[in-house]
């Protein structure tokens, strides 16, 4: 792994409270259920799961923005919850921490997205979701249409986070794409496979591994095809990278030239990965929009994903506890490498 400057990464860092970043996406509440296994029902081969307790986190868009304002930016979000309980607690908890709520629509015949999981003893044992996916209304599309042309002077970057519940259509995108044409803040677009097409002349596109080999038509045995599926990507969206996330093993990112750089995980323990890629998008496209190169911005975001894995439950990392990664994961990899070269000149 390429060695990267201390002081660079804190400087783009301490610029992310100057941002705002404006996502566009599926909105979503992430429930848990929490409990204990100690015996298998005896109406069918399946664990009882015995309720301790329940809680409730934003999911999808709402989660990037969530992740966004933890890492000290602002957020603008813009997307549709149904007119019901959940929808209700997605936007308290959104109006909680700040996020500017102005291009959120409610359609009172489309349920909030809600995913519920259910854990015992660490370990996640069933998900179900609620959810309805059909195309926007027209006058929700308006409605983000003028949100987008209202703030688009006044954003540091746009995130697209698409789940595929049916908020990034073709004729938002090619709305949105209409309203920003001329603009240079960094585009960055957390993909759902089915809608690759959509994605055209964006900044960075960021899948992982099984998405990348869905959406280039192969399967992604080894690092060969993992180079060829990055420039299928490429050659398709016209995009300036590709950020492939690749659980255990890392990252790699692909930079129109053809540079690549390969990025290991720092993730010690995986306990739970609910919200990782959310992370991921949030803190690279930060890091861009804060003046940072997209090697260090992948760095970054690698860093503060290995964070939010490590811990179950957690779906957003905050600033001092990056910065503090940051000072420690290079300390030590400052380390191992003069140990290596002192060992290798006895």
């Amino acid at each position: 792994m390429r060695e990267f400057d201390s002081a660079q990464l804190s400087h783009g860092i301490d610029h992310f409270e100057g941002k705002s970043i404006l996502v566009i996406g599926d909105i979503m509440l992430d429930r848990f259920i929490w409990g204990k296994v100690s015996r298998i029902s005896p109406e069918a081969p399946v664990p009882v799961v015995e309720v301790d307790r329940e809680s409730a986190m934003l999911g999808g868009a709402a989660n990037v923005a969530n992740n966004l304002v933890s890492l000290g930016s602002k957020a603008l979000l813009c997307g549709v919850v149904g007119d019901d309980g959940p929808g209700k607690e997605v936007i308290s908890k959104l109006e909680d921490i700040g996020v500017d709520i102005g291009g959120i629509s409610i359609e009172s015949a489309r349920p909030t997205s809600v995913k519920t999981r259910i854990v015992a003893h660490a370990q996640q044992v069933v998900r179900y979701d609620l959810e309805k996916r059909v195309p926007l209304k027209p006058s929700t599309i308006i409605h983000i249409l003028d949100f987008v042309r209202e703030k688009k002077g006044h954003i540091s970057a746009m995130i697209f986070s698409d789940y595929g519940k049916g908020v990034l259509s073709r004729k938002l995108m090619h709305g949105i794409a209409g309203e920003i044409s001329g603009f240079t803040f960094p585009v960055a677009v957390d993909p759902y496979v089915k809608n690759y097409p959509l994605y055209r002349h964006v900044t960075v596109i960021t899948p992982n591994s099984t998405q990348a080999g869905q959406i280039a038509g192969m399967e992604i045995k080894d690092e060969t095809d993992l180079i060829k599926a990055a420039k299928r990507l490429m050659n398709h969206s016209r995009s300036k990278a590709v950020l492939i996330t690749r659980g255990e093993e890392g990252m790699a990112l692909f930079e129109e030239g053809g540079e690549v750089t390969r990025i290991e995980s720092i993730a010690r323990k995986v306990y739970d990965v609910t919200g990782a890629g959310d992370t991921v998008i949030a803190a690279f496209t930060l890091g861009i929009a804060s003046g940072l190169d997209m090697k260090s911005a992948a760095f970054l975001s690698n860093l503060a994903a290995g964070i939010v894995v490590g811990e179950i439950g957690t779906s957003a990392v905050k600033i001092d506890i990056l910065k503090r990664a940051v000072a420690s994961y290079l300390s030590q990899y400052g380390a191992d490498n003069r140990r290596e070269k002192a060992n290798a000149t006895e």
